[in-house]
């Protein structure tokens, strides 16, 4: 069955339908990653948007359930210039497209993905309609896009009840903005105790069971929409509670603590970013996954500082907080797969939590 992807610039690509077939606007994102496009698919940060693998073959491993970074797939649309109807890999539990489908997802493949980024990047992440009806209106299409915004996804993607999973160790309490499992697979593999909580958990309610440390995930999103969130967040950085956040919880302790966030003209997603470490000068390679930025030179000098920086286009990765406890980092040090380089922060983490005792 045909399919056509619609940006709201007019662009039109032709290609053939995957997964779902049904019509979705969304925000359409590219991803660099060569592999785990599972991981990508259950991310909970892409919730809100349609994703194209810049990578031209997608699915030849299958899918492993073992594998999903949550308990189901997020992203609205998926892009992809061929997909694998044949996988090959022991662990594989299904294909690909049936997983699509099985989830809901709408999708097109045969497209020429490598110029869909091209314009992305040249013209910013723009909205698209994904949709197999050929008789479309281009010009009423083109305004129902445009008129597309991604809100409320936090509180969409996080949990809705507490859970414990179960450590000797320090307990740690982490905030669920649209977690993925492996910061808490890290955690609870270095002996944590680790308490997660909904996004809307009053801060109060999480002191008052004196964590050793807070833990803020990743999530969807424009940060500055979370305006109740980050007030709570705030009285996080007032505590005397080691803190370490990713990315959303990156950008939402700094718009706690007076800085700003900015979107980026396309975002960072992928698996190969070159971050480096302020202190040392040492270089990481890193997964990232974010449309948005802090603007570091926002950010009061006495508060905290800037720890990591993009090597590419030289945004804020990470900061380091002035008198506290705590410190932040935009990219993904629990990515699985994707490069390890990054895992020593949690070890960091548990350093801070030992420190404090």
């Amino acid at each position: 069955m045909k399919a056509y992807l619609i940006l709201e610039d007019g662009t039109v690509f032709e290609g053939t339908s995957i997964g779902s077939t049904r019509e979705v606007i969304s925000e359409i994102v590219f991803n660099t990653s060569m592999t785990g496009y599972l991981e990508v698919l259950t991310d909970p940060s892409y919730a809100g948007q349609a994703v194209v693998m810049t990578y031209p073959l997608i699915g030849n491993y299958g899918i492993c359930k073992e594998d999903m970074e949550s308990g189901r797939a997020w992203p609205d649309g998926y892009i992809v210039r061929e997909l694998s109807r044949i996988p090959s890999n022991f662990r594989s539990g299904d294909t690909i497209q049936h997983f699509l489908e099985e989830q809901d997802i709408p999708g097109i493949s045969g497209i020429d993905t490598r110029a869909l980024t091209k314009i992305l990047r040249e013209k910013g992440t723009m909205n698209g309609m994904i949709t197999t009806n050929g008789s479309f209106d281009l010009e009423e299409v083109k305004e129902r896009i445009r008129a597309y915004q991604v809100t409320g996804v936090v509180l969409k993607t996080t949990t809705k009840e507490k859970y414990v999973l179960p450590g000797e160790g320090k307990k740690v309490a982490l905030m669920d903005f649209g977690a993925k499992k492996n910061i808490a697979r890290e955690l609870n593999k270095r002996g944590c105790e680790v308490t997660v909580y909904p996004a809307d958990t009053p801060a109060e309610e999480v002191l008052k069971t004196k964590p050793d440390g807070i833990m803020l995930s990743n999530g969807p999103g424009d940060p500055a929409e979370n305006t109740e969130i980050i007030k709570e967040v705030r009285k996080f950085y007032e505590s005397d509670v080691p803190v370490f956040a990713i990315c959303l919880g990156h950008q939402l302790m700094a718009l706690a603590t007076g800085a700003n966030t900015y979107k980026l003209k396309y975002g960072h997603r992928g698996g190969n970013h070159p971050v480096k470490d302020l202190e040392t000068g040492r270089v990481y390679i890193s997964s990232q996954n974010h449309g948005y930025a802090v603007d570091e030179h926002s950010m009061n000098p006495e508060v905290a500082v800037p720890a990591f920086v993009n090597v590419n286009d030289k945004t804020n990765e990470g900061l380091k907080y002035v008198g506290k406890n705590i410190f932040t980092v935009q990219y993904h040090p629990e990515a699985c797969p994707g490069p390890q380089d990054s895992g020593y922060l949690f070890d960091r983490f548990l350093r801070m939590m030992e420190e404090e005792r």
